[in-house]
């Protein structure tokens, strides 16, 4: 992925923290980068699949939508920003955070107590709340939404953190135990937050919500009535079937999708179904050719050489129907012209 199409978020956050926390500005960048990739990998084999134009967060300028889908950049871009903040003070990274020790010695459960190196969610939470909510300048309802979305992301974190445990005893027995908490790998917070994404909340809001100190007062009001671990929207979503300019959807036509593989989930084998079937296309099939290094030997002294393998490979693209059954007629109407021929 080129740093271009990510300029959107690690500019804005870099621009709207505090400048004492500039110490915090490569870790906030890489996170805001993780929030964008693991995004693109959530909706790989969706019809809306993260694209680049979606990736704004802030109310004041170019974000046209209130959707359930902007509610999912807010929350994982806030979810990537504070999980490579707490990693990185875990880490060592920053001179005045280390691990959270405040409930070591404390009695956890039956059989365990607080203990080890538990990362640092608190510190990480604090400073990306600093960074991320600080796009929001409106008091709308969608810059409350934004808000709302912000801390899901942030909620995600806490609520994927693995209790990791040490036992202790003779003999290798388990008498007691050690724990802590730790970080999950990313990608476990963006399978919880895709979850939250399929059940996000629709908020009627948007009619008749201005800026006056009632209409403020009810927005308020509503979203504090909501789990800040649910993610919520204002507006349905568009047919991301189609291909809209206005608001930057290429739609699904010439989408590459899914359907053999060991590997695959069911998400995934259903993607032709998805992308292309009920979006009123067909699936056409294109055999490709890939070229790899492969049977790599080294040689004394000191290189590798390597064969050029050959491998062809089919793939599987949504095309218009009209268009894929004209290029089978037409395929068609030479074969029997062919034969025609042959027998004259």
């Amino acid at each position: 992925m080129t740093t271009s199409c990510c300029s959107w978020s690690v500019n804005n956050f870099l621009m709207t923290g505090p400048k004492a926390y500039l110490i915090y500005s490569s870790s906030v960048a890489a996170g805001a980068q993780s929030g964008i990739e693991e995004c693109k990998y959530q909706f790989a084999w969706d019809r809306w699949n993260c694209p680049e134009r979606a990736l704004q967060l802030s109310t004041h300028r170019s974000l046209r939508s209130a959707n359930r889908e902007t509610a999912f950049v807010h929350a994982i871009s806030s979810a990537g920003v504070m999980y490579t903040l707490t990693r990185n003070c875990s880490l060592g990274d920053f001179d005045n955070c280390g691990c959270d020790d405040t409930r070591n010695g404390q009695r956890g459960g039956t059989g365990w107590q607080w203990g080890g190196c538990s990362d640092n969610v608190g510190f990480g939470e604090t400073i990306s709340k600093q960074f991320v909510d600080a796009l929001e300048t409106g008091q709308d309802a969608r810059a409350a939404m934004n808000l709302h979305n912000n801390e899901a992301g942030r909620k995600a974190v806490k609520g994927t953190m693995q209790k990791t445990c040490k036992c202790h005893g003779v003999s290798g027995s388990c008498t007691t135990q050690t724990c802590w908490l730790q970080l999950p790998d990313f990608s476990e917070v963006g399978n919880y937050l895709k979850e939250k994404y399929h059940r996000a909340l629709k908020v009627d809001l948007l009619r008749g919500a201005g800026n006056s100190a009632a209409s403020r007062g009810a927005i308020a009001e509503t979203f504090r009535s909501i789990s800040r671990k649910e993610l919520v929207h204002l507006e349905d979503s568009p047919d991301y079937c189609l291909e809209n300019r206005t608001l930057g959807l290429p739609g699904t036509e010439v989408r590459e999708c899914l359907k053999k593989g060991k590997s695959l989930n069911k998400w995934e084998k259903r993607s032709c179904k998805r992308l292309c079937g009920e979006c009123g296309l067909a699936v056409q099939e294109r055999k490709a050719e890939l070229v790899s290094s492969c049977n790599c030997k080294f040689h004394w002294c000191c290189a590798v050489k390597c064969e050029q393998c050959r491998k062809t490979v089919t793939k599987y693209f949504c095309v218009k129907k009209g268009g894929q059954r004209g290029k089978n007629e037409s395929a068609g109407s030479r074969r029997k012209n062919l034969r025609l021929r042959k027998k004259h």
